[in-house]
């Protein structure tokens, strides 16, 4: 039971349904972040992977649906970590169940950024398929490690 917490809350702790994903390391978590900080993150975030990527004009009709995605889900993140910091007198049944909302809450929100990322990758050129996946191979994963090879 214990190892399933720690293993649960070091996935909340990465969480942000991927907007947090692909982002430079020294980005603060979501749930430490003062209030605003964690949208212009988010933004940035963003930002950092329609350059990375290299989005054409061409792909900005599905480029906007992901990002629309990952604004939703980022704020979805945001309500429920505040949510999190108010409470402060929880029993652990009540504890245990608000770490099930987020969790749950982070996988409604991969999904449906899955559904976005999909045609979009599908309309990069083989260039820019490589170039996602080298970056989306870089994010941290729980205890810090990294997995695959930064790109050169």
């Amino acid at each position: 039971m214990k190892k399933a917490l720690v293993i649960l809350a070091s996935a909340l702790a990465m969480s942000g349904a991927f907007a947090q994903t692909a982002a430079p390391a020294s980005a603060p978590a979501a749930a430490s972040a003062p209030a605003g900080k964690h949208e212009r993150n988010v933004e940035d975030r963003i930002a950092y992977l329609h350059s990375q990527l290299k989005i054409t004009p061409a792909q900005d009709p599905q480029w906007g649906t992901f990002a629309d995605v990952m604004r939703s889900n980022g704020e979805t993140m945001s309500d429920l970590y505040k949510q999190r910091q108010a409470a402060t007198d929880l029993s652990a049944l009540d504890d245990m169940k608000q770490y099930a909302t987020i969790a749950q809450a982070h996988a409604d929100g991969m999904k449906k950024l899955v559904d976005a990322f999909e045609p979009l990758y599908n309309s990069f050129s083989p260039d820019q398929k490589k170039l996602a996946d080298e970056t989306f191979r870089q994010h941290p994963h729980p205890g810090g490690k990294k997995h695959g090879k930064a790109p050169q």
